[in-house]
């Protein structure tokens, strides 16, 4: 092996490294998993160290996203059965999900390997079963397609004030390899995929001197996965692991009282409150 492979593999296994989750799950799992859908977006807050530094350029905990493209009974197509079976080693009744990962770029990933992740649902609104067959098409034909780790870096530059950085630090998004087909990153595939049904994510919006309005589709290169929860045009469903359904059931969630966290520290007891002085 290669000095300059080992190396890309020692950074891969540092920034993807899993740190040990620090709370209690956010999200019910056995509910999301019965209720999502094929072509449903699936956004995951990361612990890893990569993570971090997206949370840092989006300024959301959403640092992942994959497209949930459900069992291969599910599939109509058989050529799109064949092709996720090829990729995908465990048992046909698996719900499966797409996703870019670094290091390992475009997989086959069963869904129950987020479980205890904190998860959330954005599901296309209105996407038709024909539509959304294509969609998951679109994803599976990326199999293979390696992770495109400078573009993440250049989002990065993009995204920082122009009057902070040198010039030739910039970002170069729109100078070099503007689409290409090699490789990808996790949110750039999903966006991709549903610019083929023509389903907008967050397009640029214009209206013209005749009144009319007029969408223009943004760069794919540009997208985060905390856009698919900004994109009016994707539901947000959330699972919560604690839940209350019905009006004021709220008033019944098993709070302690008399004690406050800081974040996922240790809970410590509130002062007690201070009793006002008497006049007089």
């Amino acid at each position: 092996m290669s000095l300059r492979r080992r190396l890309a593999e020692h950074v891969n296994g540092y920034l993807t490294r899993e740190l040990p989750v620090a709370r209690a799950p956010l999200c019910d799992f056995e509910k999301l998993r019965f209720e999502i859908r094929q072509a449903d977006v699936l956004l995951l807050e990361g612990r890893t160290r990569v993570s971090e530094v997206i949370k840092l350029i989006t300024q959301s905990p959403w640092t992942h996203s994959a497209l949930y493209v459900g069992r291969l009974a599910d599939m109509d197509d058989p050529a799109l059965r064949e092709r996720v079976r090829a990729h995908h080693q465990g048992a046909a009744e698996d719900q499966l999900i797409i996703e870019a990962l670094i290091g390992r770029g475009t997989v086959v990933t069963p869904l129950e390997r987020y479980r205890g992740e904190h998860l959330r649902i954005c599901r296309p609104r209105g996407l038709s079963r024909t539509d959304s067959q294509t969609v998951i098409a679109r994803v599976a034909a990326c199999l293979g397609v390696a992770y495109d780790l400078r573009q993440l870096l250049d989002l990065g530059r993009f995204l920082f004030p122009w009057t902070v950085l040198p010039r030739r630090w910039r970002s170069s998004l729109f100078e070099h390899n503007i689409g290409e087909p090699t490789r990808t990153v996790c949110s750039t595939l999903l966006v991709d995929a549903f610019s083929a049904v023509n389903f907008p994510v967050l397009p640029v919006v214009r209206s013209g001197a005749d009144g009319r309005v007029r969408l223009y589709p943004r760069n794919s290169r540009l997208f985060t996965p905390s856009d698919f929860d900004y994109s009016p045009y994707f539901d947000i469903i959330k699972y919560p692991y604690v839940a209350f359904d019905e009006g004021a059931l709220y008033r019944r969630l098993p709070w302690e009282h008399g004690t406050v966290c800081n974040d996922d520290d240790e809970p410590v007891a509130l002062p007690a409150p201070v009793a006002p002085p008497r006049n007089g």
